[in-house]
């Protein structure tokens, strides 16, 4: 399997998440593309994306079948496109195509993989990992995925709070240090690789060492369990170093089209 359709398989993996995370969702499978409905009024997490190359002029008609089970339900919606999944004459139009359905470009994450984690270069603080498996555990993940990555609040309550959200692949980890919780991540097992998703920290406590701890500490309970050491994830600007630091390198770019 090419690197770039790991990450990709993985990422459509962990965001069926937010279809059956909060109790009102939905996710369709479609011809030739999965379409992810949160039952919440927030665009980022109804989500549509490609499951197999689009070529000769199926990216529209692709859009046009996410246009339509969106349509339905929310006029909020995105789409994660991985740019490799294009031939070229549909990447040249992209762009137009996207914005002709009222949608722009908002980021341009890589996707990144790793065949394993590098080394520390420093000293890392003590941390204790812990899984999303009770309820002040995913209090806690939703109130800091909420300040993280400036998601309303109720929003991430809705998300992440209720217990059957999480008993599916989606595997969510706190970082727990001094007393508090001041990191999460989680992780899904897909496409042969454990895939890297929200990880964030309590922002008095950034640029400690607290992330990459988390971080480790989850991966080796993840290949513990399925015998994956392949990361794979899309990175943030303000995570991309610190990436690069762990090993990963570039292996595709992903564009994120938000209605509106």
């Amino acid at each position: 399997m090419p690197d770039f359709l790991t990450i990709d398989g993985n990422l459509r993996a962990a965001m069926r998440f937010f279809g059956e995370a909060s109790g009102a969702g939905e996710v369709r499978e479609l011809d030739g593309s999965i379409a992810i409905f949160s039952g919440l009024d927030y665009g980022v997490f109804n989500i549509a994306l490609l499951t197999s190359p689009a070529r000769d002029g199926q990216l529209q008609g692709r859009l046009q079948d996410a246009a339509r089970f969106f349509r339905e339900r929310t006029l909020r919606w995105s789409f994660w496109l991985c740019d490799d999944l294009l031939d070229p004459a549909s990447a040249r139009h992209g762009r137009q195509t996207f914005l002709n359905f009222g949608m722009r470009a908002i980021s341009h994450p890589p996707g990144m993989l790793a065949e394993a984690l590098a080394p520390p270069v420093r000293q890392l603080p003590e941390i204790e990992c812990r899984p999303v498996c009770d309820a002040p555990s995913r209090a806690a993940f939703a109130e800091l995925t909420s300040i993280a990555f400036d998601i309303p609040y109720a929003i991430a309550r809705a998300v992440y709070t209720r217990e059957e959200a999480w008993r599916g692949d989606y595997r969510g980890f706190v970082g727990v240090a001094q007393g508090r919780v001041v990191a999460t991540v989680a992780m899904v097992a897909a496409a042969e690789a454990v895939g890297v998703y929200s990880l964030a920290t309590v922002p008095a406590f950034r640029r400690r060492g607290y992330g990459e701890a988390l971080l480790r500490a989850a991966a080796a309970q993840m290949t513990a369990r399925t015998g994956l050491r392949r990361l794979a994830l899309q990175s943030t600007e303000a995570g991309y170093s610190l990436y690069r630091r762990l090993g990963f390198r570039d292996v595709t770019t992903f564009t994120v089209y938000l209605t509106k």
